[in-house]
């Protein structure tokens, strides 16, 4: 009796949550309307994301792979310095470590840096050559030829 009871409640329940929306729904006027719709548009044109220009896109991959050098030849630096250090207060131990520590971690930022940039270039080639094809297929201008 209970599994009875206790369905015909869900049942219920699943009906008013389904049809609750439309009773909810409230006709509006011609002129809420054209207004709701040209603010839609406006909110549309405003979420699209503008793509970079091919050119854009291989120079900002240049700079991905110079920011990756810029901060290898700092994490390089850095721990060439502590190395020093560290030799001249005779602990060659940490020296040894953190010269590996520098060159380890110059490996890491050089190949982060050209992996993303090779990555752009790639991206910005890929889209440079698509639009040369467009250009020389001219998909657009399908005429019909009258025989």
């Amino acid at each position: 009796m209970k599994i009875k009871l206790a369905s015909i409640a869900l049942t219920a329940f699943i009906f008013v949550l389904t049809f609750l929306p439309f009773a909810m729904a409230q006709p509006q006027d011609q002129g809420t309307d054209q207004q709701t719709d040209q603010t839609e548009t406006t909110r549309k044109v405003k979420k699209q994301k503008h793509e970079r220009s091919p050119g854009k896109e291989v120079g900002k991959g240049g700079e991905d792979i110079g920011k990756g050098a810029g901060k290898g030849a700092e994490s390089l630096g850095k721990g060439t310095a502590h190395a020093g250090v560290d030799a001249v207060t005779l602990h060659p131990v940490d020296a040894a470590t953190d010269l590996g520590k520098g060159a380890g971690g110059a490996g890491k930022d050089v190949g982060v840096g050209t992996a993303k940039g090779t990555a752009k270039i790639g991206k910005g080639s890929a889209k440079g050559v698509g639009k040369l094809g467009k250009k020389i297929v001219h998909h657009g201008d399908k005429k019909k030829s009258d025989e």
